[in-house]
């Protein structure tokens, strides 16, 4: 197959459920890149080159230069396997990203919260997980803390009357440590030197197979659990006592071939948090199965997931948003993507209809959130339903 062909296969397994902004065009345009690179992986080992991105409402950008130089985007699915092949994807780069929110019954003075911090990402704190000493980070990236009053629209739980959100990872974990090998190539040496390599039209891609591929999931799941005990942690350490209402992983393996990039996977009727920018509300909803037969039809999937025999894992999607996503307010569209020396440059029309802009590295672009029209599109679509709402009193950048 001709290069051109890699590509177009790889984007007819693309499945954007977006908002169809310059976001969620250019998450489509760098996917197809990961997709057909995996994919060619696939054909290689004797497989069925079926990798397929099922994209939630908030598909967009990432903003980890390794995963996007990579060719992958955030907001949505990918699936490579029935769930038990022994083959993992160590480009798509899980971190056991999550979300942990706890409910109160009083609302911490802001000063007692500010002076907790303090003493919590002090360089002479010693907190430890696992054996594993934890470093305050929740000032970095878009990790956060925030508090929360609860209006209980929907009236279906007994909720407390303020809650928190804690979101962060286990980034100790990226790296080697005492445990074991890190979850990142290209932070962890050990697992750079055990990492299976082949080149693509596409440029390298980095995985595991067999035992090599099911220990990499063993460690993945331990760093999950990790990840899961340092939010509750940090968040006993500022709160006190807490009722745990959520504490899901939006960003890391569901199984050995299935990638989670900054979505829910929907699964025992759970509540989830969607949260948004600092100053609007953010959500717990209940996710919906999906895709019935009639979403399908209606977002125009059917011919093409007959055709590729992907019916069953669309049916399965069983997705919903964790957030809002990276949003461009100056940019329109991609009008292309120009390949030069192994690098991929977008080149992208501007909403002021007044020249183009040529981009590569996308953490330097600057960038908002987007608002409630995720949430809208969410339940536009039936992925979800709002269990209630939360009205933001405290932003902790920290």
């Amino acid at each position: 197959m001709k290069k051109e062909e890699h590509l177009s296969r790889a984007k007819e397994h693309l499945f954007m459920t977006g908002i169809n902004d310059s976001a969620t065009k250019l998450c489509f345009a760098n996917m197809a890149y990961g997709i057909a690179k995996i994919q060619f992986l696939q054909e290689k080992l004797g497989l069925n080159p079926d990798a397929t991105f099922i994209s939630t409402p908030d598909a967009t950008i990432t903003r980890n230069v390794e995963r996007w130089n990579n060719g992958f985007g955030y907001g949505g699915k990918i699936e490579w396997g029935d769930g038990a092949l022994e083959l993992s994807i160590l480009d798509v780069l899980p971190n056991a990203c999550g979300m942990l929110v706890g409910g109160l019954e009083k609302l911490p003075e802001i000063e007692n919260l500010i002076a907790k911090i303090t003493k919590l990402s002090a360089k002479t704190s010693d907190i430890k997980v696992e054996g594993i000493k934890v470093i305050w980070d929740f000032g970095k990236g878009n990790h956060f803390i925030d508090v929360f009053k609860v209006r209980n629209i929907a009236g279906i739980e007994d909720f407390p009357p303020y809650m928190f959100i804690v979101h962060g990872a286990g980034d100790e974990l990226r790296d080697d440590h005492q445990r074991g090998y890190g979850l990142y190539y290209y932070r962890s040496k050990k697992l750079e030197e055990i990492a299976e390599k082949i080149d693509t039209p596409f440029g390298k891609i980095r995985f595991l197979t067999g035992k090599k591929a099911t220990n990499y999931y063993e460690q993945y799941k331990f760093v999950e659990d990790f990840s899961k005990k340092r939010r509750i942690e940090f968040a006993k350490r500022l709160f006190g006592d807490f009722k745990i209402i959520s504490n899901e992983t939006h960003q890391g393996l569901a199984d050995i071939n299935t990638m989670l990039l900054g979505c829910h996977s929907i699964k025992d009727h759970k509540i989830l948090p969607l949260a948004l920018r600092g100053d609007l509300p953010a959500y717990l909803i209940y996710g919906k199965p999906s895709f019935s037969k009639e979403q399908i039809e209606n977002l125009g999937f059917a011919k093409r997931g007959k055709k590729l025999g992907l019916m069953n894992k669309l049916k399965n999607a069983n997705v919903a948003p964790h957030g809002g996503g990276y949003h461009f307010p100056d940019l329109l569209s991609v009008l292309s993507v120009v390949e030069n020396n192994g690098e991929r440059y977008f080149l992208m029309d501007l909403s002021n209809d007044r020249g183009k802009k040529v981009i590569k590295d996308v953490r330097e672009m600057p960038y908002d959130y987007r608002g409630r029209m995720v949430v809208l599109r969410t339940l536009e679509l039936g992925l979800a339903e709002v269990a209630t709402k939360l009205i933001p009193l405290y932003v902790l950048k920290i």
